[in-house]
């Protein structure tokens, strides 16, 4: 029974505010351009700052981990082939690319810093996580959007130089790089500093789940049924129930495996259908895919915690 409340008020708390976000939206107290606004200000302001708080007041010797950093790149960059192998079992061509894409890319960032600091009070491990798939994520999402697109696309100088533009350019990447650089230099942080950093990287949690609950729509969960659930299942379930172990036997234990767990069982991303839809694809696929994975989530990785709780790995 430990181990199960300690699974629960990990993962309710985070739920329940996306619910709250849900209901919201419902009784339109918050609308669809308020959500994308929201969106948009934890994904290039609010996380990248407090990603850079817990790394740049942290010891970076005790966070760098190149063989972890090492792993989730190989992780992921296997996710991607998996999904790609299955995804030539789907009769419509126009469907495959939005099928690899919501099947391998997760919403580490802000589910994953929520979860984290919902149990152990920082953000740091996940940073590991970041660097090691948030650039393969980006490279191989529009290289399969461009790939498979409706109209037959194919890359070109043009698509690669933004492909790598926004990577470099990416408000996660850089403020996981920020945070690095400021604690290698050892740079003091002046009380006046902490304090107003620290109070703008508290509004990333609550506004982006709420701003995740308010995008939910549940007509859209149902449609393309087939694939959405076979999607589900890898990034829910099937990729975590292969690499885990992986990871254990590599010697990952308490919040490093955590932070893989997220890695490998987090829902899809929203930005995976903003981009979808950016690159010429319908786009239904990929919403229901994300509206799906993020409700199950809710049961799949209270599961997933209690399982690790239970077995004293966390």
């Amino acid at each position: 029974m430990e181990n199960l409340m300690f699974s629960l008020n990990a993962t309710m708390p985070v739920f329940l505010l996306m619910v709250a976000g849900y209901f919201l939206h419902k009784i339109c107290l918050i609308d669809d351009r308020f959500a994308d606004r929201m969106n948009n200000f934890v994904f290039k302001a609010a996380l990248p700052v407090q990603l850079f708080q817990n790394l740049s007041t942290s010891d970076v010797q005790t966070v760098w981990n190149g063989s972890m950093i090492l792993f989730c790149f190989v992780v992921s960059l296997l996710s991607i082939l998996i999904m790609a192998a299955i995804s030539l079992l789907l009769q419509k061509r126009s469907l495959r690319a939005e099928f690899i894409q919501a099947g391998y890319r997760g919403s580490q960032a802000l589910l994953g810093a929520a979860l984290l600091q919902n149990i152990y009070g920082d953000t740091g491990p996940l940073a590991l996580v970041l660097i090691g798939a948030v650039p393969l994520y980006n490279v191989a999402a529009v290289v399969v959007l461009t790939l498979l697109s409706p109209e037959g696309g194919r890359l070109d100088r043009k698509t690669i130089g933004k492909t790598l533009r926004g990577i470099v350019t990416n408000p996660i990447i850089l403020g996981i790089f920020a945070g690095l650089f400021w604690s290698v230099l050892g740079i003091p942080q002046p009380v006046i500093l902490q304090r107003t950093v620290s109070s703008f990287a508290a509004t990333a949690t609550p506004l982006g789940l709420v701003a995740l609950g308010a995008c939910i729509d549940l007509k859209k969960a149902a449609s393309c049924l087939r694939p959405t659930l076979v999607c589900g299942a890898f990034k829910l379930i099937l990729f975590a129930a292969v690499f885990l172990p992986i990871a254990v036997l590599m010697g990952c234990r308490g919040e490093l495996l955590v932070g893989m767990l997220i890695m490998l069982a987090s829902p899809t991303t929203v930005s995976c259908f903003s981009m979808a839809r950016s690159m010429g694809h319908e786009g239904t696929l990929t919403s229901s895919t994300v509206m799906l994975t993020t409700i199950l989530s809710a049961f799949t990785f209270t599961g997933w915690l209690y399982l690790l709780r239970q077995l004293a790995l966390i």
